[in-house]
């Protein structure tokens, strides 16, 4: 006797939707895909087909699989054991149980098939049913009206009628087949009459695959679920090179709805998985493995990389892979070989389809499209002092000393930012209290940066992504790199209405607080100022996550 078979039954005539099982659902019709999952858990001569259609005959014939044709078919009850107990009861004299898969549940894997037979057989049961968790008031009807409605007095949930309920999807079933043939066991003991034992029955939860075919609207969501692809975004975070990557690739993920999300980050980045965490993002985290093969595990269709410079080895093994490649900000080897390289911070490389560069390409985040741009004010009342997510070097302490004294001389204000990965945070803290300034406002970690730049006159940031979002939101500033890298982030010149000061150390205290002086008059601010009012980036996000998208759907030559 062997040991499991599989039966999947498809009656035409109880189909909700015309010609349900024969109609391609993503490209592959409901039989087909069921077929396909089940021969990948049996072979063909274990698989039976209950039909009572000639052209589901047709399709079982020319896969392999064996069917029962029966023109006269047709189920009346949810019961589907008992509908088929006929062909079960056969099937018990050559199988000890039986899978019974419903076609009309597409999300269904094989995986889940034989993670359900084998939780199965691990409990001893002798029937599984796949379930899903609903959380639901329940209500009874009394003529015209509702009950229970007045009953929540007590603010208890029972009391409410809301109850926790296993719905059966209708997808899958295990039956040890015994159970056709056996005379049902009883219990007894003193004083009671005897009463059948009941078989044992597990619950295997589907809940997000659960989703059964009742109708075109289901037929609709399970082809979308059906054709959406996996993007694994590769970010790095940390205090050596900030959080802008991390920033940027939670901005982008939050526009693609209709694929699965992933973030991989690098082995260093535990500021970033901390960040990512907090959006509820699927993350995996680096190991001792190499980068390639930590994304590669996550079978990507899309990978986003956001890292800095990408080596030609590690994009050759992901296309090998059969992954797209987008990198931002790539100037390594590996730049050469992705799909869409964006390099929105660098202005000196020439556009083409394959690589994006420049302003124009610069994605502006959902915060700052409904905030409130400021109009040119006659005087500096704020300043706004902002060195990016973790300020490694705590260069807002050496710019806030240097224009603290003027600030308080002019009764100016200062808002100072620092960001979550801001390793100074309870010295800054101590410093400001010694100060005794009351114009000096210290924020740690906002998520509303655009709250920051509203009302400020004057800026004083490093020339990473906070400039583009200075000059949408019209605050003229004055710009000083960390870092080689970003001293070639040329957008932060006096054509967009900046001062670029220099690299923070090779610059002195003289020079910083004389053009910090010089941004308090008014002629130069008003030109910086109408500079900026000519530029917009609202469209950008759109453009780039537009041209990500397309390389999805983009036939590899």
């Amino acid at each position: 006797m062997k040991e499991r078979c599989i039966v999947i039954p498809a009656i035409k005539k109880n189909a909700v939707i015309p010609d349900q099982l024969v109609k391609k659902l993503a490209g592959v019709t409901l039989m087909e895909r069921a077929i396909h999952t089940a021969r990948a858990v049996a072979p063909g001569e274990d698989i039976v087909v209950l039909t009572d259609s000639q052209e589901i005959s047709l399709i079982c014939e020319r896969t392999g699989v064996g069917f029962h044709w029966n023109k006269d078919l047709r189920f009346t009850s949810l019961d589907i054991v008992a509908e088929m107990r006929d062909l079960l009861g056969d099937l018990a004299r050559r199988y000890e149980h039986c899978i019974i898969l419903r076609a009309s549940c597409p999300l269904l894997t094989w995986v889940d098939v034989e993670d359900a037979w084998k939780k199965y057989l691990e409990a001893g049961a002798d029937s599984l049913v796949t379930v899903k968790s609903v959380r639901q008031r329940i209500w009874n009807v009394r003529g015209d009206s509702l009950e229970r409605l007045l009953d929540c007095a007590t603010g208890e949930a029972g009391a409410c009628g809301e109850e926790q309920l296993l719905v059966e999807s209708r997808a899958l079933i295990i039956l040890r087949l015994a159970l056709l043939r056996e005379t049902p066991q009883v219990v007894s003991g003193p004083g009671r009459a005897p009463v059948p034992r009941p078989n044992k029955v597990i619950p295997y939860f589907l809940n997000e695959r659960a989703i059964e075919i009742q109708g075109y609207q289901d037929w609709w969501i399970c082809e979308r679920l059906l054709r959406r692809r996996h993007v694994v975004f590769v970010v790095a975070g940390y205090p050596a090179i900030g959080m802008g990557h991390v920033f940027r690739a939670l901005m982008l993920a939050h526009e693609i709805t209709s694929h699965k999300i992933t973030f991989v980050c690098t082995r260093e980045s535990e500021l970033a998985v901390e960040s990512i965490a907090r959006k509820d993002y699927r993350i995996v985290r680096q190991g001792h493995e190499d980068l390639a093969d930590t994304v590669l595990a996550q079978r990507p269709d899309l990978v986003v990389n956001d890292f800095l410079n990408t080596d030609a080895a590690y994009i050759e093994r992901l296309r090998a892979g059969g992954a797209r490649c987008v990198n931002f900000e790539d100037e390594g080897p590996g730049a050469t070989l992705a799909n869409l390289v964006v390099n929105a911070l660098y202005e000196s490389g020439r556009t083409t389809e394959r690589l994006r560069c420049g302003a124009d390409y610069f994605c502006l985040r959902d915060e700052f499209v409904g905030a409130r741009r400021n109009p040119l004010r006659p005087d500096v009342r704020t300043v706004l002092l902002t060195f990016g997510g973790t300020d490694q070097r705590d260069c807002s302490r050496r710019i806030l000393d240097i224009i603290e004294p003027i600030c308080r001389a002019y009764g100016i204000s200062v808002r100072l930012v620092a960001g979550p990965g801001y390793a100074h945070k309870e010295a800054m803290e101590a410093h400001l209290r010694k100060l005794e300034n009351p114009l000096v406002e210290f924020t740690w970690a906002t998520n509303v940066m655009s709250r920051m730049m509203e009302g400020a006159d004057l800026a004083i940031c490093s020339a990473g992504r906070t400039v583009y979002e200075l000059a949408h939101m019209r605050v003229p500033g004055m710009v000083l790199a960390h870092h080689e890298r970003e001293a070639r982030h040329t957008f932060a010149r006096p054509r967009n209405g900046f001062a670029f000061v220099g690299l923070m150390d090779r610059v002195d205290d003289v020079k910083i607080r004389n053009v910090f002086l010089a941004m308090l008059k008014q002629a130069r601010r008003a030109r910086f100022w109408e500079r900026q009012n000519r530029l917009d980036f609202t469209a950008n996000k759109a453009r780039v996550v537009g041209l990500m998208l397309d390389l999805l759907d983009r036939d590899e030559t």
